[in-house]
Parts: structure tokens; C-alpha cells; sequence
């Protein structure tokens, strides 16, 4: 039992740490930050609201798919 939760509190010290360290990153691209940063239109619309959509839509798609097979596994293990 002591390995066990020697292994659980080095892996949480681990997480612990590596969540402190500072880490240097660019939010975009350059050609993304420039086309951004020149689409001013008269209507207030810009391509940086379809950017962001764009991102959401990339950020949901793993989560749908994710959550598909659980639910799948979850119903077909219920079965047996």
C-alpha cells in the first residue's frame, strides 16, 4: 500500500509543480495577429468574430466525439 500512495503523491507533487512553471507563448500566429489586427469593417463586423468561432468550433468538436463513444461504452457496458 505505501508504493501506491508514494506513486500518487509524486504524481500530484508533479501536476503541483509543472502547473507553477512559466511558460512563454504567442497567442497566434503572425499572418492570423495581421489580418486581424487590418479588418476593421463600416459594419463592426470583423474576421476576429469569425476567428473566435472558428476556435470554439475546433474546441467543441474533440468533446462531441468524446462524449459520443462514452455514452456508447457506458450503454453497451450496461447491457452485459
Amino acid at each position: 500500500m505505501k508504493t501506491k500512495y508514494k506513486f500518487w503523491l509524486g504524481g500530484l507533487l508533479l501536476v503541483v509543480l509543472l502547473s507553477f512553471t512559466p511558460t512563454i507563448s504567442q497567442a497566434q500566429c503572425a499572418m492570423c495577429t495581421a489580418s486581424v489586427e487590418s479588418s476593421k469593417n463600416e459594419s463592426g463586423d470583423s474576421i476576429a468574430n469569425g476567428l473566435n468561432k472558428g476556435i470554439l468550433y475546433l474546441m467543441a468538436v474533440p468533446y462531441v466525439i468524446a462524449g459520443c463513444v462514452g455514452f456508447f461504452w457506458y450503454k453497451y457496458s450496461k447491457r452485459k
